[in-house]
């Protein structure tokens, strides 16, 4: 595996090369595994990045607590023979002015939109920069940050950008917890919590019209949950509409806190 820290250096490295791109904030678990496996799958190079942005945390300290661990992640890159990582500084990012603007789709601002002031911004403005160094096939991502990956959809979209996204189920621990890099943050006691509170919202979904969201809300706090921003339900197949039945096109957003952890996924 090739380790590159500058975008001038890379480029030259992977000119005229079909790359398949895994973009990631590190933390590494089996759901990134799981993007870098199903990568493989089409036979290109496969380049992951590893880059904590931090134009995309509304709070100084959550940056700071953020998951790094990148003699691990490193391990775990050469263990699935990785073609390339992109390990670039602040100043390799935001260095320069990309070519395409920033474009946010309404959605932006439901759900974490909400509760995470310019995250999305972030979130657009970063991936934006490693489309324009890397310039990817294919870019492989997880349904469990769904907002975000549709916003992503969107922008690729609006800008005629030649990379497809490539989406992949969430990953589950066997009692029901989606793989995050924040889990790490947990104690196993709080992953218990983490489990009641998908199981719940998992066994309530077709009943979703018989509930309010402030009744699912203190159900969760009473399962332990600190705090929760939001429990919606969306139909993702009618652009994101504000659905108050659950059928087979509706997922349920969920974003909460255990402690000072926040967990977001969607069922």
């Amino acid at each position: 595996m090739k380790i590159f820290k500058d975008k001038i250096s890379l480029q030259k490295e992977i000119l005229n090369k079909p790359i398949s791109f895994i973009p990631t904030m590190g933390g590494l678990h089996k759901g990134h595994i799981s993007l870098i496996k199903k990568s493989k799958k089409y036979k290109r190079k496969t380049l992951v990045s590893i880059f904590v942005n931090p134009r995309q945390f509304s709070k100084k300290s959550d940056y700071r607590n953020y998951p790094r661990n990148k003699f691990k992640d490193v391990s775990i890159l050469r263990n699935l023979s990785v073609n390339y990582l992109y390990l670039p500084s602040i100043k390799d990012i935001y260095g320069f002015k990309p070519k395409n603007k920033i474009f946010l789709h309404k959605f932006s601002k439901k759900l974490c939109g909400k509760f995470r002031k310019g995250h999305f911004e972030g979130v657009i403005n970063v991936m934006n920069r490693l489309i324009e160094i890397i310039k990817p096939k294919k870019i492989f991502m997880g349904k469990k940050d769904y907002q975000q990956l549709f916003l992503i959809k969107k922008f690729i979209a609006k800008n005629k950008i030649n990379s497809k996204i490539i989406e992949c189920d969430t990953v589950r621990q066997a009692n029901g917890v989606a793989f995050s890099s924040r889990n790490s943050l947990l104690k196993s006691s709080d992953i218990k919590i983490a489990s009641k509170v998908f199981h719940f919202i998992n066994k309530i979904k077709k009943r979703f019209d018989v509930y309010n969201e402030n009744f699912l809300k203190k159900k969760m706090i009473e399962l332990g949950a600190s705090k929760v921003d939001y429990v919606e339900n969306y139909d993702i197949k009618k652009n994101f509409i504000k659905s108050k039945k659950y059928n087979k096109n509706c997922k349920i957003f969920i974003a909460y806190y255990i402690k000072n952890v926040r967990l977001i996924d969607n069922i």
